[in-house]
């Protein structure tokens, strides 16, 4: 009986193998949702915070941009660079007394945008032009910088960032 058993099992196991497969259906790419108000918001929030670190930047005015970008208590790390860490406003001056001397100017490029109440965090390539006597000292540009976000006061203030080197493809989003 057993041996029955086994006979029609491994019958069927041949069949099914020999069967042709039939290739998935594609499957149709999900429609482009509306975005919430709320990330409506946030998006018009974050875009004139860069562009005044943008402004602050080209001014050469470290201290109005910490100040007006940062939160009181914001962190900073960037990839394969164990020791570059900051937190608090002032690492954060001095930091960017040296970042605003050997960079002309930035842009800011927002790629992928969440918000979740008063958090929110922003997937950026981040453009920067920095002094040719000074090029050897920074990551190629664009780099890819990860903004996090916190609604303090209401207002929004960047609680953090982490820079990875890359840049996104914008392309397949259209831009």
């Amino acid at each position: 009986m057993n041996r029955i058993l086994l006979s029609i099992a491994l019958a069927c196991l041949v069949a099914a193998a020999s069967l042709p497969v039939a290739a998935a259906a594609p499957t149709p790419a999900a429609a482009p949702r509306a975005e919430s108000a709320d990330l409506q918001a946030f998006k018009k929030a974050i875009r004139a915070k860069y562009d005044l670190k943008e402004k602050a930047w080209a001014a050469q005015d470290h201290v109005g941009l910490v100040k007006g970008f940062y939160s009181p208590h914001a962190f900073t790390a960037a990839e394969g660079e164990p020791k570059f860490y900051a937190q608090g406003r002032e690492q954060f001056l001095e930091l960017y007394k040296t970042f605003v001397a050997d960079t002309t100017k930035i842009r800011i490029e927002s790629v992928h945008t969440h918000v979740n109440g008063n958090m929110g965090w922003d997937w950026t390539n981040f453009h920067a032009d920095v002094k040719p006597e000074k090029v050897k000292d920074y990551p190629p540009s664009p780099v890819r910088i990860l903004f996090v976000w916190e609604k303090i006061n209401g207002q929004w203030m960047c609680a953090g960032d982490v820079v990875l080197l890359g840049t996104f493809d914008t392309a397949v989003k259209g831009k």
